[in-house]
């Protein structure tokens, strides 16, 4: 039993104490366990190929795809830091990966109630996608560390992935979660009714968590998609995760 004692907060707030109180872990997979494929064979994106060898939207004649490279600009721009021009790239990525095929839509902001410790506290969500009876496929936080050192994505996105089952009314369901990292968290009814209740649940709860690894780790967060090499690398580890939604 743990002698954390968690607190009524909304997503926002949580921290690493908020996973330890409620007995879930992080195990970090390659990519070859995470997405499921041949060691070493992510798949190639099912993309626009100026999408991967443009760096100039101007380049390029498609309005969408030109489009999509600007949103990236404005997304990498060092200041001011805004966090809406990574939401607009996200949504523009997702859609031209296919995430949001078959009645699906990107939602950006959607804020999702839960109950924590007996409180109604709610959860923020970036980026999520919903299908179109409502039901929350896919969540994402943006990470801000770069910015703030303090900064911690992992919690806040675990308890959005909470508060999606939550909203979905599900028995049990794999939410999936990206942010610079992939996630898959199965969530239970029973971790719901713990965080409800602010108890430590006896089971626990595991969330397995890939990083690409991208040519210069070290440069991830100056470079971004900016390089094609890394560009190619993200790119493909969403369309690795894509099978996971459909």
């Amino acid at each position: 039993m743990t002698a954390l004692k968690p607190m009524a907060k909304s997503s926002s707030d949580w921290t690493r104490n908020e996973l330890a109180a409620y007995n879930i872990k992080v195990d970090y997979q390659d990519a070859a366990t995470f997405f499921e494929i041949d060691r070493d064979n992510l798949p190639q994106p099912d993309i626009n190929p100026d999408i991967l060898t443009t760096s100039d939207p101007n380049d390029v004649a498609d309005d969408d795809v030109s489009e999509l490279l600007r949103t990236m600009e404005f997304a990498m721009s060092p200041a001011p830091a805004e966090e809406s021009a990574v939401d607009d790239f996200t949504v523009l990525l997702l859609r031209a990966l296919g995430y949001t095929k078959k009645r699906r839509v990107p939602r950006t902001r959607k804020v999702n109630p839960f109950v924590v410790c007996s409180e109604d506290r709610h959860a923020e969500t970036d980026v999520c996608i919903i299908d179109e009876n409502g039901i929350l496929l896919l969540v994402m936080q943006e990470d801000k560390c770069h910015i703030d050192s303090s900064y911690d994505p992992e919690p806040q996105l675990i308890a959005e992935a909470i508060a999606a089952f939550a909203a979905n009314n599900q028995t049990r369901q794999q939410i999936l979660c990206q942010r610079p990292l992939d996630s898959k968290i199965e969530v239970t009814a029973a971790l719901v009714t713990a965080v409800a209740g602010g108890v430590y649940p006896e089971a626990s709860t595991t969330v397995y968590a890939h990083i690409p690894n991208v040519p210069r780790p070290d440069r991830r967060w100056r470079e971004g998609m900016e390089p094609f090499d890394s560009r190619a690398v993200i790119i493909s580890c969403y369309e690795a995760f894509k099978k996971f939604v459909n």
